[in-house]
């Protein structure tokens, strides 16, 4: 049962997938259908998964599941791993390589590979101060308070003295 994302309870699940790339506002207007249907028919051992969706900096997909209502199972999240690989094929974009980083550079989202990364950050062009996506968050109240965060306060502080 697809709901507003804005209006799932604090401890509801989130996944975020992030984009190695930025959406075409067309593209992100078909995520946004597509999301809708399998949101809406997205369902755990027959019984629907309440979840929502966002699609931020024309970038990042962040699903949420209200685990209040039911859990999603080993299948239902296969079935929303399967989905985001369809968009992936349908969009030619990477969406589940976890070791790819994205930070704020001004107005601008940059998205690097961690190697890459780590060297910027021993060059010094990234900072402990650098605005990073922490894509590790688990539920919503920790994807307000830790998603958007400086360098140093997330897994990245490790590369950025």
């Amino acid at each position: 049962m697809l709901v507003n994302f804005n209006t799932l309870p604090e401890e509801s699940r989130v996944w975020i997938y992030q984009a190695n790339r930025s959406f075409t506002e067309q593209e992100i207007e078909e995520i946004q259908s597509k999301l809708g249907v399998f949101l809406e028919n997205w369902t755990a051992h027959g019984s629907d998964l309440q979840a929502g969706y966002l699609v931020k900096y024309k970038r990042f997909i962040i699903i949420g599941v209200n685990q209040n209502s039911h859990n999603a199972s080993g299948c239902s999240i296969d079935a929303s791993v399967h989905f985001i690989q369809q968009l992936e094929k349908d969009y030619n974009v990477d969406l589940m390589d976890k070791m790819n980083v994205s930070y704020k550079q001004g107005g601008y989202i940059a998205y690097k590979p961690l190697v890459d990364f780590k060297k910027m950050a021993k060059d010094k062009a990234i900072s402990k101060n650098t605005i990073v996506f922490n894509n590790l968050v688990t539920n919503i109240a920790e994807f307000k308070e830790n998603w958007e965060v400086p360098a140093s306060e997330s897994w990245h502080s490790r590369f950025v003295k």
